[in-house]
């Protein structure tokens, strides 16, 4: 049985083969239906309206309109690190308030 991180870089390559197809790769429109689909919350909350331009932008390195699985995974990276950064963040502010 597999551990619960490798059931979730199992589930990383599953939702990126699942979005890229047989082409090995995402499109921008591809990025933008799998931010739709796997992070509804980011999508909504976004003022910017050009915000899957950027991302896509930053992670096609190649400038070729592709996005392969490894600046995929850069892109899942950053999303965990920013999320883990609010966390702590949220979580000091919830201890302060609990001494006073």
């Amino acid at each position: 049985m597999p551990s619960q991180m490798e059931h979730a870089m199992e589930t990383m390559m599953f939702t990126f083969r699942k979005f890229a197809g047989d082409k090995g790769y995402l499109t921008k429109e591809d990025l933008r239906v799998l931010m739709e689909k796997v992070f509804p919350g980011f999508l909504e909350n976004q003022k910017d309206p050009l915000a899957v331009d950027k991302i896509m932008k930053d992670l096609d390195q190649c400038r070729d309109g592709k996005v392969g699985f490894q600046s995929f995974f850069s892109l899942i990276v950053g999303l965990t690190i920013a999320c883990n950064d609010f966390f702590v963040v949220h979580m000091k502010q919830k201890e302060r308030n609990r001494r006073f």
